[in-house]
């Protein structure tokens, strides 16, 4: 029977299933494993469901016995794929699953940044609410705004879809590669000319594109934008983010992911006008089963001799 190690405490239901298929134990802690903890595993165990912040660099595997890591998510750029493939390690994902949780989450950081209701919240918590009056707390409408959206693959089409239908939104978005979609939406050339355009700017390009929104888009915002970040933290260039909502260069931000994390810059969380959630893009008990049950997939296919069904394309 293969032996597993399970970097993470996961669901009930993805450990009870893992220790049917395999000689598991459980790295029973939030944090993610240390390098002495990774170089153990990777001298240890046959597999590994690993998820963020488990960090794989390149020279961990010429002299890996691993030879499989799961990666419990759709992200993976803590994983060198490419110097893993090299080295007969496969690494799989699970792509698909997390669409409309973390198309959801950015809906609501949409909303609470537009219409400050974090900012209120913290207000009626403090005991500092005085009653309704014509001009608290006025923000943003998005009903019949323009949402762009940055990277418009499974998770942007899911955002800019519930956009549209349910708000009314004109979509335009920046994207690599040509893009068409089953709804109204125009693509335009560059970032500059979607942050330019969109009174919403939602980032959702995979990891690995570390500050594609750099001083230069924000500057393109409108006074009145909002920038919604549930991709990856690096993606945004997390200082120049801060300089433009401390100066009030852009109307406000909601963010799930950092470029840190779980360090949070304190300028950051000073800011009223910025939205903070903790990575609960694909906090939901169902998403999260799902994801497991397809990293346990990968494991299972690939100890038993069978293709995985979601290697990463970096593999052979």
């Amino acid at each position: 029977m293969a032996k597993v190690l399970l970097a993470r405490r996961f669901p009930d239901s993805i450990i009870a299933r893992a220790e049917r298929l395999f000689d598991v134990t459980l790295h029973d802690s939030p944090d993610p494993l240390d390098q002495s903890a990774r170089e153990a595993a990777l001298s240890e165990y046959d597999g590994i469901m690993a998820t963020l912040g488990d960090t794989f660099p390149a020279s961990a595997f010429p002299a890996a016995r691993t030879k499989i890591i799961a990666n419990f998510g759709v992200g993976y750029n803590h994983i060198d794929a490419a110097a893993a493939a090299q080295a007969g390690v496969m690494v799989t994902n699970t792509p698909g699953v997390l669409t409309d949780a973390t198309a959801d989450i950015a809906m609501t950081l949409m909303l609470m940044a537009a219409r400050r209701a974090g900012e209120g919240e913290r207000m009626l918590r403090a005991g500092n609410w005085q009653g309704w009056h014509p001009t608290q707390l006025m923000g943003e409408d998005v009903t019949g705004r323009t949402l762009g959206i940055i990277g418009f693959g499974r998770i942007g089409q899911a955002m800019a879809r519930k956009a549209h239908y349910g708000f009314g939104m004109r979509i335009v978005f920046h994207n690599r590669s040509p893009k068409t979609a089953d709804f109204p939406a125009e693509q335009l050339g560059s970032i500059e000319e979607v942050c330019a355009t969109a009174d919403v700017v939602a980032i959702h390009a995979p990891g690995g594109n570390r500050h594609l929104i750099d001083a230069k888009a924000l500057a393109a915002m409108k006074p009145t934008g909002i920038l919604i970040n549930t991709a990856r933290g690096d993606v945004v260039d997390e200082a120049a983010l801060i300089d433009a909502l401390e100066q009030r260069r852009i109307f406000a931000a909601g963010l799930d992911v950092y470029d840190q994390e779980p360090h949070v810059p304190a300028r950051l969380m000073a800011l009223e006008n910025a939205v903070l959630l903790p990575h609960l893009g694909s906090a939901s008990l169902l998403v999260r089963e799902a994801m497991g049950n397809m990293a346990l997939d990968n494991l299972d296919a690939f100890f038993a001799g069978r293709p995985v069904p979601n290697p990463t394309p970096e593999m052979p």
